[in-house]
């Protein structure tokens, strides 16, 4: 590894070019709700000392040429328009900068429009619990890891909590209330290792280096998204460069990775986006470099997108994502008891999912006002696991291993969404659309767990058939003045195998009283199909033909949201919302006096199989967030976010409880500087510390425990208990080296640089009842993970 290290610095510095570094910076600028292109658009860098600008073409496209490298402030303006700042673009030498910018009409028309704004959400319906996912920040802030669900756990009101995850628990919800579109269609958990019924697993399928800017919601969203009761992720795959091939490699402990694009056609402006990333750690164990561990994950993804302009008024794209991994957690070969865990200590796993997204996608300017677009896609995923009991004597050695369980879940679905959008004058737009998702379902699962001593196998689900859900969607909005705007909309669901329906109105209102205050208020109703392998599984003493879960309705939820902003300059802010959330008709267990409530659900790596439900539960979350931000500029950047919350669930006892999620607060500070190194190399630094209420949990029934061979608790007592606060710092050193026509960029990521250890779980272990010891045994997050990653990225070929 030295050797390595000393080969990529001196490749570096042969690079170097130590004269001023430049690239080209160009875009298209667009109406940013009837997505036509705007001629004569001024774009400029004001800070840079000769302050290199463009105005947009006919077809809304700017090119500036001579952009020193490095991050700066660009400037968008347009008569009648508000005007746009984005603070920090970044320029390197080894691949073209592109823009794709969206301007809002005034809606009172004026020679010139003086209301300023920074860089905005991207859907123009949301007015609240609303965060523009910026592809830069994944690499930015410390501990991300590039990833955009770990990200996402920065801002106020969201929260991880789990190292080895990447769960999105939003205001208390369950990470299972999460819904993934990607290029407009809804998407599988796009995450490797996945468990059937969650949305996050330990390393994310997605690469930022194919993804576009994006908007993340955490409440009262609008009226296009359903099928969700906690927070939407609308991702966005970004074009590739359509007049110069450029590349990108990159070495680092998750990935090994390569990606490229470049013009199909420069006359027409076609062009393609692709990225393949392999498991490093797999490669390390195949040229024989020690690691630690016998148990390596094996992963791989790769992401596309082809993009052809059809002239001035249509455009034809197909994308694709793809992941596939397998673990294989080995206990049996075990001679003594492991200190560190990942999985459960008396059994064999060997685990695979597998996960793919096609698409193609059509839009099409039908006139100055109005246009439309259909996608269309095939989505799938294949989970499936087998494990074998290890028995072992009193000595540790192993006596027999016993096949328990086998299960494989094949889920695809072919999508499809179409919507038409209308921009009546500056005031009034209207947008209506429907979404179809038919699903093909294939189900296998038998157990012979618990008891250890049984030998029959338990049949829980096996089913092959289908299922569709059809849902539409109308929102309106109204700008009566550039300093009040008014959303409504409605949108319906209705799941055909047993006729679950839902129609759901939201509503929205932002009020500027100036160019420094903005005031929000936002209400939704939100309804939630449950995982599908519930509606088809069925009691092990039943047939399979007899699913006692098939006619279990929607999970609902009222949001409400109210919300503050003060902006103090272009660059620094202060915002705060408080929210109320009101969940009804969560399915709970009619087994009397049980606290089961499926909002529980949703986390970690078990499946859930509950006994009969019915429609009856409640909950609520409520809470306040805050967030104070100075976003990158003159070098630096700080994010403080905070969240006070309660989050109670109510089972057929009839008592509210704390749900699983129920943490109470989390705090996140997160600061960096970046200075710069002569004329075109830059250190980066980064630190985040978080700080989040400990886990609850319940306390086992170790009489029930050692019967049944698994952890059972005291369901009376559910999650009366809490861990300790949970603490993390986290460290980010880097630098960025400009050549010529190359750049470089190496970093460490210093997770948990404390080594802190924070508490996880509690597990059961059978081999320590059967020795007569505490069967109850803590479960640790991650110590100390640095992470590296060395990225090289450059361009060939000719510049228009």
């Amino acid at each position: 590894m030295r050797t390595a290290l000393v080969l990529i610095i001196f490749c570096m510095y042969c690079s170097l070019s130590f004269a001023q570094v430049t690239q080209r910076v160009r875009g298209t600028v667009t109406d940013k709700e009837s997505h036509v292109p705007l001629p004569g658009v001024s774009v400029s860098f004001p800070g840079l000392e000769n302050k290199p600008g463009a105005v947009t073409d006919d077809k809304g496209q700017f090119v500036i040429d001579n952009v020193p490298v490095g991050k700066h402030a660009i400037h968008v303006s347009y008569v009648g328009y508000k005007d746009i700042d984005i603070s920090d673009v970044l320029v390197t030498s080894g691949k073209e900068v592109l823009l794709p910018l969206e301007l809002e009409e005034s809606a009172t028309k004026m020679q010139e429009v003086v209301i300023s704004a920074k860089k905005e959400h991207i859907n123009d319906m949301a007015l609240v619990s609303t965060k523009t996912f910026d592809v830069q920040e994944t690499e930015r802030y410390a501990g991300s890891r590039s990833d955009p669900a770990r990200m996402a756990s920065n801002f106020a009101g969201v929260q991880g909590g789990d190292d080895s995850r990447n769960d999105i628990v939003v205001r208390g919800n369950s990470p299972q209330g999460v819904l993934w579109r990607l290029e407009d269609i809804d998407i599988p958990n796009p995450n490797h290792f996945a468990v059937p019924g969650t949305s996050g697993g330990p390393v994310s399928m997605l690469n930022s280096k194919t993804l576009g800017n994006s908007d993340f919601f955490t409440g009262a969203f609008p009226a296009e998204y359903g099928n969700s009761t906690a927070g939407v992720f609308d991702l966005k795959f970004r074009n590739g460069n359509s007049e110069r091939y450029e590349t990108t490699a990159q070495l680092g402990f998750l990935g090994t990775e390569l990606a490229a694009e470049g013009p199909i056609s420069r006359k027409s402006g076609s062009s393609f986006l692709i990225t393949y990333r392999y498991s490093t750690l797999k490669l390390f164990e195949g040229l024989h470099i020690k690691i630690g561990t016998s148990s390596v994950p094996t992963y791989q993804d790769a992401s596309f997108k082809l993009n052809f302009p059809l002239g001035k008024k249509a455009n034809l794209a197909f994308f694709g994502l793809g992941g596939l991994s397998s673990v294989d957690l080995i206990v049996s070969d075990k001679t003594t008891p492991p200190d560190e865990l990942y999985g459960e200590s008396d059994r064999d796993q060997y685990f695979h999912s597998n996960t793919g997204v096609v698409g193609a996608a059509f839009s099409y300017i039908i006139n100055q006002g109005t246009y439309t677009k259909i996608v269309i896609g095939e989505t799938g995923n294949e989970i499936g696991a087998h494990h074998d009991k290890v028995f072992r004597n009193v000595n540790y050695a192993v006596d027999s291993l016993k096949s328990i369980l086998d299960y494989t879940f094949g889920t695809t679905a072919t999508v499809a969404h179409w919507y038409i959008n209308k921009k009546m004058g500056a005031q009034h737009t209207l947008k209506a659309g429907l979404v179809n998702d038919l699903y093909h379902l294939d189900l296998l699962d038998s157990s012979r767990q618990y008891p250890p001593t049984r030998q029959d196998w338990q049949h829980r689900e096996d089913f092959k058939g289908n299922t569709d859900l059809l849902q539409a969607y109308v929102q309106y909005k109204f700008r009566p003045s550039d300093a009040l705007t008014f959303t409504a909309g409605i949108h319906g669901m209705y799941l055909t195998h047993n006729g679950s329906k839902a129609l759901e109105p939201r509503a929205g209102i932002k009020w500027q009283p100036g160019r420094s205050n903005t005031i929000t208020l936002g209400y939704g109703l939100h309804s939630q199909v449950q995982p599908l392998y519930q509606y088809f599984a069925h009691l092990p003493a039943n047939a399979a033909s007899y699913m006692h879960n098939y006619n279990v309705d929607f999970t609902r939820s009222h949001h409400i949201v109210a919300g503050y902003d003060h902006r103090f300059s272009r660059t620094v802010h202060v915002n705060t919302e408080v929210y109320y959330q009101y969940l009804f008709n969560i399915p709970v267990e009619t087994r009397a006096g049980s606290s089961f409530s499926a909002i529980n659900q949703g986390s970690g790596f078990d499946r859930s199989f509950p006994d009969v439900l019915q429609n009856t539960g409640t909950g609520y979350n409520y809470g306040l967030e805050l967030t104070v931000e100075k976003s990158f500029s003159h070098g630096y950047y700080i994010l403080f976010s905070g969240a006070v919350y309660d989050s109670k669930a109510k089972g057929n006892d009839g008592i509210y409880r704390n749900t699983d999620f129920n943490n109470h607060y989390a705090l996140n500070v997160l600061g960096g500087y970046e200075l710069k190194l002569g004329k075109n190399s830059t250190l980066i630094t980064g630190a985040k510390v978080t700080y989040t209420g400990g886990r609850l949990y319940s306390p086992p029934d170790t009489a029930a425990s050692n019967a049944t061979g698994d952890f059972i608790v005291v369901d009376s007592l559910r999650n009366t208990l809490q861990f300790p606060a949970y603490f993390r710092t986290d460290v980010k050193l880097g630098v960025r080296i400009n050549g010529k026509k190359v750049s470089h960029e190496i970093a460490l990521d210093l997770v948990n640089i404390t080594g802190q250890k924070n508490l996880l779980s509690l597990t059961y272990s059978s081999d320590a009842a059967a020795q007569g010891q505490d069967p109850f045994l803590k479960q640790y997050q991650l110590g100390f993970l640095p992470l590296f990653y060395y990225r090289l990225d450059f361009g060939f070929g000719k510049k228009k």
